[in-house]
């Protein structure tokens, strides 16, 4: 799903109770029959278009699609390649962290200033900036590959 914020909504950052209503409203769509564990996500570009999706279980377990992946993929189809802020949401007590092939795919189109929220369903439990979440990541710096902004 692709949603365009407001101005308004753009200065100075997302409007968060929004975007974890909408990575709420995105793990409802979640299709997990074999683990019943739900995941949400929404991605907030650079230039302020939201992108939301959910996890997509299938038989051939370990080849389900991760949330954020699926919010990465959205954004990268419209044409954006920044992510600006990202809103993961799961149920459970503990913090529904992305998994370490998200952090990567993240890193891929994020920099040290992209904050990661991990959301419950009562709201952010946790917000992190990826540097912290992922520190001493590797990237396409490192491949001699220039970023767009």
């Amino acid at each position: 799903m692709t949603k365009q914020l407001s101005q308004q909504d753009r200065q100075p950052g997302p409007d968060h109770e929004a975007m974890v209503e909408l990575a709420r409203q995105a793990m409802a769509k979640s299709y997990s029959p074999y683990s019943d564990f739900k995941v949400g996500a929404v991605v907030v570009s650079r230039n302020g278009s939201v992108f939301s999706a959910c996890n997509v279980e299938n038989a051939s377990y370990p080849e389900g699609t991760c949330a954020e992946a699926g919010a990465i993929s959205a954004m990268v189809m419209a044409g954006e390649q920044r992510i600006q802020a990202i809103y993961v949401i799961g149920a459970g007590d503990g913090l529904v962290s992305p998994c370490g092939g998200c952090r990567q795919r993240i890193r891929e189109f994020a920099d040290s200033t992209t904050t990661v929220h991990i959301c419950g369903p009562e709201g952010i439990r946790k917000s992190l900036l990826l540097d912290q979440l992922l520190p001493y990541s590797f990237g396409p710096q490192h491949l001699n590959v220039t970023q767009a902004d």
